[in-house]
C-alpha cells in the first residue's frame, strides 16, 4: 500500500485500536485530563470542546497529499473504556516512507502495559505496509516512554530534535 489505511482497526490481546472519531473527544477529554501527562510534552489538558476541534482537524486528514495522519484511540476491552491514543504520521517517497509515532495512556491506566501493547501493535501494523522506518521523539528523562519504545523495537539514536531523543526502527 502506498498510504496506510487510516480506518483499520488494530486488535491486541487486551486492546482494540480504533480509528479516531470526532465523537471520541468527550470521553478522551477525561482520559487525558491529568496535567501530569504534559510533564514531558508541554501544554495542558484540553477540555472536550477544544479536543473536539482538534479531532475534527485530525480526522479531516493532512492537507499535504504526501502525508497521512493515522490516529487511533485505545479501547480496553475488559474495562469497556478508552484508555489512550496512538498515532502515526506517515510521509516520504514510497521507496523511503517514514512513520513518526507517538502514544499516550491516561494516568489511571498507566503501569498496566497498555502503552507497550498499543505501541507494539502500531509498529507491527506499520511494518506490514510500505513503511521503511518508524521513529519517535522522546524526552530524555521519560523512562516509561523509553521502555515502551524499546519494547516496540525502536532504539535511541544520537540525534536530538527540540531537546528530544530520536528513537528509530528500520522496517524490513
Amino acid at each position: 500500500m502506498s498510504h496506510p489505511d487510516r480506518a483499520a482497526v488494530i486488535p491486541t490481546a487486551r486492546l482494540e485500536l480504533r480509528p479516531l472519531r470526532i465523537e471520541h473527544a468527550a470521553e478522551m477529554a477525561g482520559v487525558l485530563s491529568d496535567p501530569g501527562l504534559h510533564t514531558f510534552i508541554g501544554g495542558a489538558p484540553l477540555d472536550a470542546t477544544a479536543l473536539r476541534a482538534r479531532y475534527e482537524r485530525l480526522v479531516a486528514g493532512s492537507p499535504d497529499p504526501e502525508v497521512t495522519w493515522c490516529n487511533w484511540v485505545a479501547h480496553a476491552r475488559a474495562e469497556r473504556c478508552l484508555v489512550g491514543t496512538v498515532q502515526a504520521t506517515v510521509s516520504g517517497p514510497a521507496a523511503d516512507r517514514t512513520a513518526e509515532v507517538a502514544w499516550v495512556v491516561g494516568t489511571p491506566w498507566q503501569g498496566r502495559g497498555y502503552a507497550t501493547e498499543a505501541a507494539r501493535a502500531l509498529v507491527a501494523w506499520l511494518s506490514g505496509g510500505s513503511v521503511n522506518q518508524v521513529i519517535a521523539h522522546l524526552h530524555p528523562d521519560h523512562r516509561a516512554s523509553a521502555g515502551v519504545a524499546r519494547t516496540a523495537g525502536l532504539a535511541p539514536t544520537g540525534h536530538r530534535q527540540d531537546g528530544e531523543v530520536r528513537w528509530r526502527a528500520v522496517v524490513v
